[in-house]
């Protein structure tokens, strides 16, 4: 039984240059996926957990967003809404401001800032990673991360599959390395 449906594809993605404070990623934009998943029962954050699985994402959690910049180094990092809503800033203090409502999803790649600006207080999210991943660092901003920290970034492999879409699914286009960055 599926506990969760998708919606036709539609990713928007957010290229975050380095701001000389956080890294972003010189080489994947963040893929924001608005109201990919329609959820079909009470249990929306065991549907993520589910989808995350079955596209091969593992270590999950559940829980909100830091309310303070940070970035991983050594992983990439998906996150879904499974209740209320949030305004989350990519990038770092100068960076894109999103709506992050339930049933969406954003994937996060190693490098990229993000922070909880605000959120209902129901706001809820599943987090989940790459295999060998799940380990993962929480990075600052502090000016002793870098340049170790950058080194770690562009050596982060590629997730084998979309955490929505799977093997086909639009990570493959966008964190290809021949996607040209506008």
């Amino acid at each position: 039984m599926l506990y969760y449906s998708l919606a036709a594809i539609q990713v928007q993605p957010y290229t975050l240059p380095d701001d000389g404070v956080y890294p972003g990623n010189p080489n994947f934009p963040v893929l924001f996926y608005a109201d990919a998943v329609q959820f079909r029962d009470n249990a929306p954050e065991a549907a993520l957990e589910r989808l995350f699985s079955a596209n091969g994402w593992t270590g999950w959690w559940t829980n909100g967003i830091y309310d303070y910049h940070h970035y991983h180094s050594i992983s990439h990092e998906v996150l879904g809404v499974y209740a209320g809503e949030a305004q989350v800033q990519l990038g770092g203090p100068h960076g894109v401001i999103l709506p992050f409502r339930k049933g969406d999803v954003m994937l996060i790649p190693a490098g990229v800032a993000h922070k909880c600006i605000s959120s209902t207080a129901d706001f809820g999210v599943v987090g989940a990673y790459p295999p060998g991943q799940e380990n993962y660092d929480v990075l600052y901003g502090l000016a002793d991360e870098r340049p170790a920290a950058d080194g770690r970034i562009v050596a982060v492999a590629l997730p084998e599959t979309d955490p929505v879409y799977g093997e086909n699914g639009p990570m493959a286009a966008y964190w290809n390395p021949a996607y040209q960055h506008v």
